[in-house]
C-alpha cells in the first residue's frame, strides 16, 4: 500500500472493531437518601422507596407512605402505573392495590379464589388485570382483578422462576437454567435466548438485559452475542435501575443518577 498512514488506520480501525464495546456513563447527579431499597421512579418525579418494610414515594416538598404490618415485606412491588400501584406479599399469596397517593384501594388474597391460585410471580396487566403465576398448575395467566376471575393462558411449563419482570403486555422471566421467555396476553410463548449469570438484573427490551455480577454491570445483548461493561460508575452499590437514558445506583446513603446510551 504507497500511504503507510492509510495502512495505520485501516489496522486500528480493524483492531477496535474486534474489541468488546465500553459503554461510559456520565455522571448527572445524586440524591441523599435514607433506606433499605430503592426501587425506581416515576414519570412524576416520585422516587419509590422500601424502609423497614414501608412504601414511599418522595420528591421534593411531597411525601406518601404505605405500611401494612400483618403482611410483612412485599415480594413484589409494580410501580410502571403510578395511578395503580400493586404490592405483592407472597408468603400470605396476597396483593394489595393502591392509588396515586398509597391509599389501598383492593386486597386480593389468592387463596380466597373459587379458581385456586398459589401465586409466586405477579405484575399489572392491561384491561384491569394482573399477572400470575400460578405455581399450582405451573402456568401463566391473569387475574381481573374487577370481577374476581382467573384465567390460565399458558400450558403447564417447568422450571423454577430466576427473575420476571412484566409491563401491560409482557410477561419476561429466566429460569434457573438462564433461559430467557416472553409471555403475551393470548398466552404466546417466546424463546428469546440464554442470559450469563447474574446476581440482580433489569431487562431493557426483548434482547438487551442489564445486569450486575460480582459488582460490576455490563450489558448483553443477545443479538449480538455480545456481554459489554459499564465503566464510571459506583462500584459498590445495593441496586440500580435504569428509565428513559438514565442510570441510578443505590448506594448505602445516596442515588446516583448517570446518563448513559442504550441501544
Amino acid at each position: 500500500m504507497k500511504n503507510p498512514l492509510l495502512l495505520i488506520f485501516l489496522l486500528f480501525f480493524v483492531a477496535s472493531f474486534g474489541q468488546d464495546k465500553i459503554y461510559i456513563a456520565a455522571k448527572q447527579d445524586s440524591v441523599v437518601l435514607t433506606t433499605d431499597y430503592f426501587l425506581g421512579y416515576d414519570q412524576f418525579g416520585f422516587y419509590y422507596l422500601i424502609k423497614n418494610n414501608v412504601l414511599s414515594k418522595t420528591k421534593k416538598g411531597e411525601f406518601f407512605e404505605y405500611k401494612n404490618i400483618s403482611l410483612g415485606k412485599p415480594s413484589k412491588i409494580d410501580i410502571q402505573n403510578p395511578l395503580k400501584i400493586m404490592l405483592f406479599y407472597e408468603n400470605f399469596n396476597t396483593v394489595i392495590l393502591l392509588d396515586n397517593q398509597l391509599s389501598e384501594t383492593q386486597k386480593i388474597n389468592f387463596s380466597e379464589n373459587d379458581v385456586p391460585i398459589m401465586a409466586t410471580a405477579t405484575g399489572i396487566a392491561s384491561q384491569n388485570r394482573l399477572w400470575i403465576y400460578n405455581s399450582l398448575t405451573q402456568q401463566i395467566g391473569l387475574f381481573d382483578y374487577l370481577k374476581n376471575t382467573f384465567l390460565s393462558i399458558t400450558p403447564s411449563f417447568q422450571g423454577n422462576l430466576k427473575h420476571y419482570e412484566s409491563d401491560f403486555n409482557t410477561f419476561q422471566w429466566m429460569d434457573n437454567n438462564l433461559n430467557w421467555y416472553s409471555c403475551d396476553v393470548f398466552g404466546k410463548i417466546t424463546t428469546l435466548g440464554k442470559v450469563t449469570d447474574f446476581d440482580q438484573t433489569q431487562i431493557i427490551n426483548d434482547h438487551v438485559v442489564l445486569f450486575s455480577k460480582d459488582g460490576k454491570l455490563h450489558l448483553q445483548d443477545i443479538q449480538k452475542n455480545s456481554i459489554d461493561p459499564i465503566e464510571n460508575v459506583e462500584k459498590s452499590f445495593k441496586n440500580f435501575y435504569y428509565k428513559d437514558q438514565i442510570l441510578s445506583i443505590f448506594t448505602n446513603q445516596e442515588i446516583t443518577n448517570y446518563k448513559i446510551t442504550i441501544p
